[in-house]
């Protein structure tokens, strides 16, 4: 289950997949290639009599059908995030349609879209029958060829810019609400441990040197005692006021970077956990400590629920974003439920617009990623 955008980075799609795709597809190339062609040019001749008129109306309506069809073909075998077209709501009468049709952007883009694959067609149908042969080809280079052909897809059937900005403006709003929850949530947090801990610690403290300064003169050795008494109060105060302070942003996270800081938490999880960090340049602070945060809060979950006796933390960086990876061996089944903890993680990540996503099978693995853009 996984919270999503449509600018998540597309990954390669499985060999097999990307080779099934290069040859199944081509049949259909050359017959869309051929009926979107003799249709147009034949509606075109005609439609000075009348006739063409029709079959430019039916060359219309297949182009859409046609790249409906090319949208879904490419999530299913290529792993494409194409969203399903936004066209322009057509009414009227048969003609006031077709108008409209021709003046929706994304009727001209599935059209550009589906002439050019038949040429990028044919040299993919001739590299899938190839890499059948080159098993070597078809592990590294057929994958890359199958990503390019989904970043096509992307560019001509995905949304336009201003779909795009639209969706990206929803998303933010979104994020920020969900954002003021999450900080609405975090100080609750902050004012119930105040109030639960040290607050009652310094009462305490308080109350015993007031008592110790009514027996002042009385009884010293009764003082001593309240002295004692308030002093190990204090220190109690104080190391529950540095555990509140390290749980809003840990002073080994800004002295050391997320290196030192994620390994610290693998030392106390209670089961094996490996750490790989590579985000040079460090990352804002404001990303570190969200991703220090949804480490802390999973490995929590995965000694808690998971019945996990290893876990791997991996974090990398790309130019615009960090991503965080945490996976267990696990009996899976996680799920993210409104009000649940993996759902909170995802509320701290869309504070800085990231984005988590949670693979957990039954009998697992399972596999937290958090996607955190680093360009804000």
């Amino acid at each position: 289950m996984a919270e999503s955008g449509m600018d998540i980075d597309q990954r390669r799609p499985f060999a097999v997949n990307a080779i099934a795709f290069m040859i199944a597809s081509f049949p259909l190339r050359l017959l869309q290639f051929v009926l979107i062609v003799v249709g147009g040019l034949v509606g075109l001749a005609t439609v000075v009599i009348w006739v063409g008129l029709p079959i430019l109306l039916g060359t219309t309506a297949l182009v859409r059908w046609l790249g409906d069809l090319e949208r879904r073909w490419a999530r299913t075998m290529l792993g494409v995030p194409l969203p399903d077209a936004e066209r322009l709501p057509a009414e009227g009468n048969l003609l006031r349609r077709w108008r409209i049709h021709l003046v929706d952007s994304s009727t001209w883009r599935d059209l550009a879209y589906l002439m050019i694959c038949f040429p990028v067609g044919v040299l993919e149908f001739a590299v899938g029958l190839t890499s059948i042969i080159l098993l070597p080809m078809a592990i590294w280079v057929v994958p890359w060829i199958g990503w390019a052909h989904g970043r096509l897809a992307m560019a001509l059937l995905g949304p336009d810019r201003s779909q795009r900005l639209e969706h990206k403006a929803e998303r933010l709003q979104a994020s920020r609400a969900r954002g003021v929850d999450a900080a609405e949530a975090e100080r609750r947090r902050i004012e119930r441990d105040l109030h639960d801990g040290a607050q009652q610690r310094l009462v305490a403290v308080a109350m015993s040197l007031g008592r110790a300064k009514s027996k002042l003169d009385k009884d010293p050795e009764a003082v001593r005692a309240l002295i004692e008494e308030a002093h190990s109060d204090a220190k109690l105060a104080v190391s529950e006021l540095r555990d509140l302070a390290r749980g809003i942003y840990p002073a080994v996270l800004a002295d050391r970077g997320l290196d030192a800081a994620l390994s610290a938490q693998a030392a106390k999880s209670p089961i094996r956990v490996d750490v790989s960090v590579e985000v040079d340049p460090r990352p804002p602070a404001a990303v570190e400590t969200t991703a220090y945060f949804i480490v802390g809060e999973t490995l929590t979950n995965i000694a808690k629920h998971s019945g996990a006796t290893e876990a791997r933390v991996q974090v990398w960086r790309t130019e615009d974003t960090v991503t965080v990876e945490v996976s267990d061996n696990g009996h899976g089944g996680a799920e993210m439920r409104p009000g649940g903890g993996l759902a909170g993680l995802a509320d701290r990540a869309a504070t800085i617009d990231g984005v988590i996503t949670v693979v957990s099978p039954p009998a697992g693995p399972t596999v937290v990623r958090a996607d955190l853009p680093c360009t804000w």
